[in-house]
């Protein structure tokens, strides 16, 4: 199996490698940021990619939005698009090592991308990254969890249960709003930290 590493991310973006991208925000994560209203709300997109949900929080005035990536050349390329924007905003480096605090973080492809070994240490650091009652939301795939990927699938019973103990599942369903090559394959998810 390949070594889902830097230097294998960094790769995928060198070679314009990154058919999950749709190029834009989806409407589940975009219908989500539309309701929000605080805009001092501190927020992080991890694995974030291109970051066009970043973008989107930005463009939207949610100033105390971060972008993470393990690989350099997504977050050049988000700088590129936003050359007004302060570097601090744009974190590089190891998800499971970042440190701070937040209100909410943002899912979109992240958990999916990481190998399945790796989703209980995904969790338990997405808890301890949340500020008391901050909020997980995106979309988690859903589609039989094989050995082949990324992305890894996985299904509503075994989200439960993987996140039931230390987060309130306020929401998880079927995404009605997916992008046409995605639809019946995405949960939207909201979940409260205990």
């Amino acid at each position: 199996m390949t070594t889902l590493d830097k230097n294998y991310w960094e790769n995928r973006y060198q070679t314009d490698s990154f058919p999950w991208d749709a190029g834009t925000i989806t409407l589940p994560i975009k219908t989500y940021i539309d309701q929000l209203t605080n805009k001092s709300s501190k927020i992080l997109v991890p694995g974030a990619g291109n970051g066009h949900e970043f973008e989107y929080l930005i463009q939207k005035g949610f100033n105390n939005s971060y972008v993470l990536d393990i690989a350099p050349t997504p977050l050049e390329n988000i700088k590129k698009r936003l050359p007004e924007l302060s570097n601090e905003h744009l974190l590089y480096g190891d998800f499971f090592e970042h440190k701070s605090q937040y209100d909410l973080i943002i899912e979109q492809t992240f958990f999916c991308a990481l190998p399945p070994t790796l989703r209980a240490k995904y969790i338990q650091k997405m808890h301890s990254l949340l500020a008391t009652g901050g909020k997980l939301a995106g979309l988690l795939f859903q589609f039989p969890l094989t050995e082949e990927g990324p992305p890894f699938g996985g299904s509503i019973e075994e989200y439960q249960k993987s996140f039931g103990d230390l987060f309130k599942i306020h929401t998880l369903e079927t995404a009605h709003n997916s992008i046409k090559p995605r639809e019946g394959k995405e949960l939207f998810f909201i979940f409260e930290k205990k």
